[in-house]
């Protein structure tokens, strides 16, 4: 039987591998410092990761597999010392946030990426994966490093691509307001798809495990379709939307998915690698079929982390 470990498997993304490797037969043991359950089978030791001797027991058996989606490389770093040489093969899930260059389209995983963080570092994300990043490559052969891009479904606790299931099921016949449209794109990838890919690649070294590249009109249309909406769309362009203090990608009055031109390459990269190791992406409209239905259930107009409010919406509907 694989004996694999999840540093973490209580999360969204984490808990989703942690029971795939659990569908597959695997013995799977998760770290996290508690307060969520992990997925039935699975073992939890609880912990917290910045306590360096949370890692003295695990460290006393070998371990198939260990699965790590840490954004604080210090805790990779000191994961890599305790149970490398412990573990036949180590996965670490980056982003494409590590890459520096985001106006390249095509962009494979020979890209430049940021230089890595240094312990005292201010927190930069995309510099902290990349530091992580190193930390596990030093397993050599042993090491995979899978690096998503915008990670959608179901439970979502980022509200980006859940947003527009929300925007659309809440307007009904009336207005929605979208973000410029011409010559863009998205690349979005099933978080289900991600967690299989973890589970079944052999292959060492990077991969980008990111989805096919849909025009964004496309994609934002399959979402109103899903949602039923019937009311008119209206498209706003870059200067207005800045303007009126709209923020693109993430965060509180936003649009999610819209990335200005100088980001042209981030959602427009190379995903060879991922389909020529084995990644499977599931349609489109099958995931967004389960993001609308979840949105409904958990509420369209709830509090979220992206995206407008739909008062916030109509405001900016009525001023154009």
């Amino acid at each position: 039987m694989t004996n694999v470990l999840i540093l973490g498997g209580t999360g969204w993304l984490s808990g989703r591998i942690a029971r795939r490797w659990l569908e597959s037969g695997a013995a799977v043991t998760c770290l996290a410092r508690g307060g969520r359950l992990a997925p039935a089978g699975a073992v939890l030791v609880t912990g917290d990761r910045d306590d360096h001797e949370v890692y003295s027991a695990l460290a006393r058996k070998d371990w198939d597999h260990v699965v790590d989606i840490s954004s604080q490389a210090a805790h990779v770093v000191a994961a890599v010392e305790a149970l490398g040489d412990r573990t036949a093969r180590w996965t670490y899930v980056s982003s494409l946030s590590v890459y520096a260059d985001d106006a390249t389209v095509g962009a494979d995983e020979s890209a430049p990426r940021h230089p890595a963080a240094r312990p005292g570092d201010e927190y930069e994300y995309g510099a902290q994966k990349a530091a992580a990043e190193d930390a596990v490559m030093m397993l050599g052969d042993r090491a995979f490093i899978v690096r998503p891009g915008l990670i959608v479904g179901d439970g979502d606790p980022s509200d980006r691509f859940g947003y527009w299931a929300a925007a659309f099921s809440r307007a009904g016949e009336e207005p929605v307001l979208l973000p410029p449209l011409e010559r863009r794109s998205a690349q979005v990838i099933d978080v289900d798809d991600v967690a299989a890919y973890i589970v079944a690649a052999t292959r060492s070294g990077a991969v980008n495990a990111i989805g096919d590249e849909h025009p964004l009109a496309d994609l934002l249309q399959t979402v109103r379709e899903e949602a039923g909406h019937t009311g008119e769309t209206v498209v706003a362009d870059e200067e207005w939307l800045r303007a009126h203090g709209v923020a693109h990608w993430a965060g509180p009055l936003s649009l999610p998915l819209w990335l200005p031109p100088e980001m042209s390459g981030f959602m427009t990269r190379s995903n060879s690698a991922f389909h020529d190791s084995g990644g499977h992406l599931r349609p489109l409209a099958d995931t967004v079929r389960r993001v609308v239905a979840d949105e409904r259930t958990r509420g369209v107009d709830r509090e979220r982390r992206a995206g407008l409010t739909r008062a916030q919406e109509k405001a900016l509907l009525a001023d154009r």
